[in-house]
């Protein structure tokens, strides 16, 4: 069995990328990176690049868009970082929570609409996964 992308044909990797080996963004993106499409696929868009639109309609790590496209994580990137520089997708690494701004209108505190409190103050603080869990995670994981 061979790894995805390994066997593919150079010459069509070239052309996905336009080329380009390394992306000026690349640094934004590692495989963990949480992607998230900003709008749907439009005609003309190059396949790959459709392709992830529709796969991130919901947060997805960077790995699993490379599964899922069958291509090396490297070529993946530089797709990303084409649709990022656009404007057409967002990324986050999943330890950075984004909360969103608390809203102010009938039936909320004062102490919540000034983000003091309530649900999103205690979303902030959410203690991260235990490392140790997480491996053992891994570990069983890898044993299936």
């Amino acid at each position: 069995m061979s790894r995805p992308g390994r066997d593919e044909d150079p010459d069509r990797l070239y052309t996905l990328t336009g080329g380009r080996s390394r992306a000026g963004s690349a640094a934004a993106f590692d495989l963990v990176t949480l992607v998230v499409s900003e709008g749907e696929p439009t005609a003309g868009m190059q396949s790959e690049h459709a392709t992830i639109l529709r796969l991130c309609q919901f947060p997805t790590a960077v790995v699993e868009i490379a599964a899922e496209l069958k291509l090396p994580i490297s070529i993946v990137k530089i797709l990303l970082c084409d649709l990022l520089d656009e404007g057409r997708i967002t990324a986050r690494h999943p330890r950075t929570a984004a909360v969103p701004p608390p809203r102010s209108g009938p039936g909320r505190t004062a102490m919540a609409a000034t983000g003091t409190g309530g649900p999103a103050a205690a979303h902030a603080a959410a203690p991260l996964p235990d490392p140790h869990l997480l491996e053992q995670v891994l570990v069983g994981l890898r044993n299936l």
